[in-house]
């Protein structure tokens, strides 16, 4: 199954509750994705540009996007940014059938396939 690396922020009114209500979000966040069929894999909180970073292997992307809209649909996430990891196994796969597709590819300025 693909695996997806979302990392978001929290908003100012969650911050706030949190303060108040320390929670372990990693529970109500693998629930999430468990029930849309997938798995969490990890979730850390992060510093610098966000707040958080979640793993999980989702049977498709559709399945993510459900779970990222559910999860922002109650306001105390934003600024989702989602990542699509592939393995080494995967990434040779896919450099194989780019090798058959390259020759024939005429690349933007250039008047044949090869550049000269």
């Amino acid at each position: 199954m693909p695996i997806f690396i979302t990392q978001g922020r929290y908003t100012h009114t969650a911050v706030r509750g949190m303060m108040g209500n320390a929670e372990d979000r990693a529970e109500a966040v693998a629930d999430l994705y468990r029930r849309a069929g997938g798995r969490l894999l990890a979730f850390y909180i992060t510093f610098g540009e966000y707040d958080w970073l979640s793993i999980a292997e989702m049977p498709d992307s559709q399945a993510d996007l459900a779970v990222l809209i559910a999860g922002a649909s109650k306001g105390a996430v934003s600024d989702l940014k989602t990542t699509l990891a592939v393995t080494p196994e995967e990434f040779g796969r896919a450099c194989a059938a780019a090798a058959g597709l390259a020759p024939d590819f005429k690349a933007a300025g250039f008047e044949r396939a090869e550049p000269p």
